[in-house]
This record gives C-alpha cells, sequence and structure tokens, in this order.
C-alpha cells in the first residue's frame, strides 16, 4: 500500500489539470478535475496498486481481470472519452455501440487531462509530442466519435508541432468559436 505516494501523484496531476483549465477559462472544470479520485473507491484501490509511472488502473487490471476503479472514475467525469460511449443509431438506422459527440469544454478539459498525465508520468523525459503519441498508440482500441477525435487529435498535433503556447492559444480560440456558436458569452 502507497496511501501517501499515491495521494501526492492525484494531487500533482489534479493541480496540474487546474492551471490549465484556468488558461483556458474552464476555471470550474479545473476546480472540480477528477475530485472521485479521493473517494474510497477509487483511493484505496489507486494505492494498492500504486506503480509511480503509470495509472494503478492498469495494474488493478492486470491482477484481477478489471479495474472498478477505472468503471467508478470514467462514470462521473465527463473529460473521458468512455464516459460518452453508449448505443448510437448508425445513419442507417441500425443500433450499434460507440463514441457519442463529446461537448469541446470536455474535450479542452480531456487535452488538459493527457498533458498532465503525461508530465507526471513522464517526468523529465515529457516533450510535447508525448500527449499526441500516447492518444495514436490508443486509437486503434478507443470508441471515440470521429469529430471528437478529430478535434483531439487537432490540439495534440498543434502541441507537438507548434509547443504548448500555440495548442493553448488554439483551444481558447475553439472554446470561444463554440460559444459564440451557440449564443453564450461564457464558457
Amino acid at each position: 500500500m502507497h496511501p501517501l505516494s499515491h495521494f501526492k501523484t492525484i494531487t500533482r496531476h489534479r493541480h496540474l489539470v487546474c492551471r490549465y483549465c484556468f488558461r483556458l477559462g474552464l476555471y470550474s472544470q479545473g476546480l472540480r478535475h477528477d475530485l472521485s479520485k479521493y473517494s474510497p473507491a477509487e483511493f484505496w484501490v489507486g494505492a494498492k496498486y500504486y506503480q509511480g509511472n503509470r495509472s494503478p488502473n492498469d495494474a488493478e487490471r492486470k491482477a484481477t481481470g478489471i479495474s472498478l476503479a477505472w468503471l467508478h472514475h470514467k462514470g462521473r467525469n465527463k473529460h473521458h472519452l468512455e464516459y460518452w460511449v453508449d448505443y448510437i443509431i448508425r445513419p442507417d438506422g441500425s443500433v450499434g455501440f460507440g463514441g457519442n459527440p463529446m461537448p469541446l469544454r470536455y474535450v479542452a478539459e480531456m487535452f488538459c487531462d493527457r498533458i498532465a498525465a503525461s508530465r507526471v508520468y513522464l517526468g523529465d523525459a515529457y516533450t510535447d509530442a508525448a500527449p499526441y503519441n500516447y492518444y495514436v498508440n490508443s486509437k486503434g482500441v478507443i470508441m471515440i466519435h470521429p469529430e471528437t477525435g478529430r478535434e483531439m487529435e487537432k490540439m495534440l498535433l498543434i502541441l507537438r508541432d507548434e509547443g504548448e503556447e500555440a495548442a493553448f492559444a488554439y483551444v481558447r480560440r475553439r472554446l470561444r468559436e463554440d460559444r459564440e456558436a451557440r449564443g453564450r458569452t461564457k464558457p
């Protein structure tokens, strides 16, 4: 059991995401980010399977065949694409299982989450390409709505190719455009 190490890791991650969300004007989302990780259902499993360089959910899944902490987490946090996986109606009218479109503000939080997770788990080995590489390596197995996937990939490509300032400027502009399109002035 590593409760203190796990607490430090999730708190560092949460503070990074909070700071990134604040840069985007997503103050409420930043403050609420990943609070469920402190709940008993997630925290004690995380402490038990703590590894320091990757998610404890992976170790729980390897040990037991399923990550109950992950199932708890993804069902409570809208910045995870898995929250949006449900039955879908295909263009031909048939029903299937897949990713539904995510509101842009949650895609932006997911962008922040990916950067923070990469920074925390990679430490000094972090580069602005790391979040993009992680995303690309998972593309074949995730269920993400095509529009959401394109938006996420664009954000991560700008981060990889142009750096953090350019990527955050792009995401801020996209959030502003989205608010204007919906007739709102605040996130």
